[in-house]
Order: structure tokens, then sequence, then C-alpha cells
């Protein structure tokens, strides 16, 4: 909690009491009050109570330890792709996928005026995000924990040459000047969360309903073994809307591959995909089955 800048430690502090009081009803996120993740949250989940974490990982073991019953986490987004860390993060946290939740993303430029700026702060995301917009500009990105920490941290800073890219409310939140708003190089500029659990879902919850699987499997390290792999999708019916692959430790020889399906375990044509999968892989392990929030195709 310490690590937050002082203008965000008491709005932090409140939420996590409130949060201990009743944690089922909690949904972790990284970043400080104001962020998108703290937005995310209330979208999908309006009678929850957000809690804020300064990591990923905080959030995620939030959750793990019982201070919180689901967490929300980014997992990429229509502009700067995914979400560093997260294909690690997830399989290596024990939990399931539960929910998914796409939110629109729109950023502000705010600071304490009018400018000029040398450099803004914000998550990594949000500058990649808004890239164009600083270049034409000559400001400088900085790399932040997150989109509202950064406004806090501006305002704490107290130079009137740094700004910070973060949701409007952060402005609010935190006294600073909205100078430009929509700084977001898209107009269709969206996220995808993914919220989280320690127990899955009941399959009777979702029998009836458009359904995702993720999934992450590593191949075995044969000629072909991907393609082989893939087949029993393409034979079987079943539509993958996802596959990204990263590497598994320092010897480049493994890799582990992240994927979503529309369909759920039980239905005939994912079950006969999944086995012809596995006969394929060192490894596969399922991460969640779920509703769709947004159709797919």
């Amino acid at each position: 909690m310490n690590s937050y800048p002082a203008p965000a430690l008491a709005r932090v502090e409140e939420m996590v009491r409130a949060a201990a009081a009743d944690p089922a009803r909690a949904i972790s996120f990284q970043g400080a009050p104001g962020c998108n993740g703290h937005r995310a949250a209330l979208e999908a989940a309006p009678d929850c109570l957000p809690l804020p974490c300064f990591s990923f990982e905080d959030a995620l073991e939030a959750v793990k330890d019982g201070r919180a019953g689901r967490a929300i986490i980014p997992i990429e987004n229509s502009q700067h792709g995914r979400v560093a860390d997260i294909h690690f993060l997830l399989p290596e946290s024990g939990l399931n996928i539960v929910g998914e939740h796409f939110m629109a993303i729109h950023h502000a430029l705010m600071a304490l005026g009018d400018g000029p700026f040398a450099a803004a702060y914000s998550h990594p995301q949000a500058l990649g995000q808004s890239r164009f917009f600083l270049r034409e500009r000559g400001i400088v990105p900085m790399a932040y924990a997150d989109t509202a920490g950064a406004a806090a941290y501006v305002a704490e800073l107290g130079d009137p040459a740094a700004c910070a890219i973060a949701p409007a409310i952060a402005a609010e939140l935190y006294g600073l000047k909205i100078v430009a708003e929509n700084v977001e190089d898209a107009a269709d500029n969206m996220t995808r969360f993914v919220v989280l659990a320690k127990d899955p879902n009941d399959p009777a919850s979702i029998a009836g309903a458009p359904a995702m699987t993720t999934f992450v499997f590593e191949v075995k390290n044969i000629p072909a073994a991907l393609y082989k792999a893939m087949g029993g999708f393409a034979t079987n019916g079943v539509n993958m809307t996802k596959l990204e692959s990263y590497q598994k430790g320092a010897s480049f020889a493994a890799t582990t591959f992240y994927a979503d399906i529309l369909g759920a375990p039980g239905d005939p044509g994912v079950d006969r995909a999944l086995e012809e999968l596995a006969f394929h892989c060192k490894e596969l392990r399922l991460l969640g089955t779920y509703r769709q929030e947004r159709a797919r195709g």
C-alpha cells in the first residue's frame, strides 16, 4: 500500500477497509482508485467493493488469500495488444477465469496547469495507445505502475511540466486539470478484461449460453507439432478466436500457447478437439469456461 503516491493513499486505505468488511463482494484490481481496472470492476459488478492493489500479482494474491472474492485483470487491448506478463501470471495463479468484460478506453491528458509539458506519466499500455498524440507534441512518455497512480504522482510531484494520461475521473480525484480529452490514437480503443475466482463456474450456470473456454498448452518439440495439434479444432468445427505464443524458460526450445475457443467442455466437438490437442501436447491446462460477454465474428 505504501507504494502509492500520497494523494491516493487515503482513498486506497478507505477502499481496503470496506473490502475487508465483506470480502465476498470485493473485486481486486491493479492500480490506484480511478484507474481503468477500477472502472471495469464497477461496470462488471456495480454492487461490488473494488479493492485496489499495486500490482497484478497483488490483485491475484488478494483472491488466493481470501481478501477478495474475485479479481478483474486486463488481458488485451485492441490497439496495443496483450498486456505484458498476463499470460505468465494467469496460469501460475491457480485461479479460474469465470467471466470477461469489454470496456471502451478513453484517456485524458491532465496536469496542474496548461503546459507546455516535457513528460507524460502513465501505464505503458496507455502510453502505447496514445503514442502518436505524444509524439506530435514532443512529450516524452514515462512509464508508471498504473494510469490513476500516475495522476496521483503528478499531483504529488508539483511540477507544471509534468502531466499524466489517465481516465478523466482521476483528475477529479487528485485535483488535476483536464488539458485534453480522448487522447487515445484510435476512437474504437477497447480493452478486454477477465474475471478470476478460486473456483470454476458451475457448468449448469453456462449451459445453453454462448461460452468461451481459455487454456494454455505446450506442444511436443517435434516437426509440425502445432499443425497437428490444431487439426482437431478444424475437423470438429471448433472456432479458435485467439492463439498467442510465449517462451517458457530461457532455453527458447519450449513454446507455450495461450488460446481461446468458442464452446465449452461437454460439447462433443470441443471434447474431441481437446482430446486430440492433449495427444500432441506435453502439457494442457484449462484456465476457465465462462459466458461470452461479446459475440465473436
